[in-house]
């Protein structure tokens, strides 16, 4: 455990009661053929290494362009299939000089129902916006090459999904990184904590894909989450830009 390994053991420990309400909002079962993975090489925004404009995020409009921090030089790009679909494709992206390149792509699954941009608690959709990506965890142990790379992370077995859950979900949380939405930064994932209050949700995260919709979560092979973990970088302030892709082009 890296940096504030001490402190963050002491707040994990504090929210095990507290998982099952934290995981709603993450994984679980999502009804039966929720969601089709997937097949064959993504295509669309974002799915090629050459841009238009390396100045920009490919796919993404002037609203949430105007949205990513300044000094941002990661973004992992998240393109909704469309509004109602649980299909997406997901694209790290680093800023080098002035110019965005992208770095490599997954396909990826969203909420179950689709998209919005007034999330709801179990509205089984994600939300779209512009979140800043400050803190991971997991069951299994940190996958970066070295003490205080990456992310701060939480290892801790309060992120197991419960085991009534089917089984193709039990590793949904071996590795999570918390989207900053409706949470405290600098809080392990599983914090319960929304300074929003409990209606406009919480508790969504980057992690391990099942094959099928989340209740609002993006999620992605094993090797996307260990590839992220390992790369994103908090001196290069990471966000993530997510939503559907007739949304990102506004």
């Amino acid at each position: 455990m890296r940096r504030g390994g001490a402190r963050r053991t002491a707040v994990a420990l504090t929210v095990l009661g507290s998982l099952l309400a934290t995981v709603s909002a993450c994984g679980g079962p999502s009804g039966p053929g929720a969601g089709a993975r997937a097949s064959g090489p993504a295509g669309g925004a974002g799915a090629s290494g050459a841009t238009a404009d390396p100045t920009r995020i490919p796919g993404v409009g002037d609203r949430l362009q105007r949205l990513v921090p300044a000094d941002s030089r990661q973004v992992v790009a998240v393109y909704g299939q469309d509004r109602d679909s649980a299909d997406s494709t997901v694209v790290l992206y680093t800023k080098r000089g002035s110019g965005w390149q992208r770095v490599r792509g997954w396909a990826a699954h969203n909420g179950t129902k689709g998209w919005t941009t007034d999330h709801r608690e179990n509205d089984r959709r994600s939300p779209v916006g512009v979140f800043t990506l400050s803190d991971a965890g997991g069951v299994l142990p940190d996958p970066a090459p070295a003490p205080g790379a990456g992310l701060p992370y939480t290892r801790s077995a309060a992120f197991a999904a419960p085991r009534w859950w089917k089984k193709s979900y039990w590793h949904d949380f071996d590795y999570v990184i918390a989207i900053d939405y409706n949470r405290v930064k600098g809080t392990p994932p599983n914090d319960p904590t929304r300074p929003r209050g409990a209606s406009e949700g919480g508790g969504i995260w980057l992690h391990m894909d099942h094959g099928s919709g989340t209740s609002a979560c993006v999620s992605l092979p094993k090797p996307a989450m260990e590839h992220l973990l390992r790369t994103l970088d908090p001196d290069l302030h990471p966000v993530v830009v997510m939503g559907d892709r007739e949304h990102l082009r506004l």
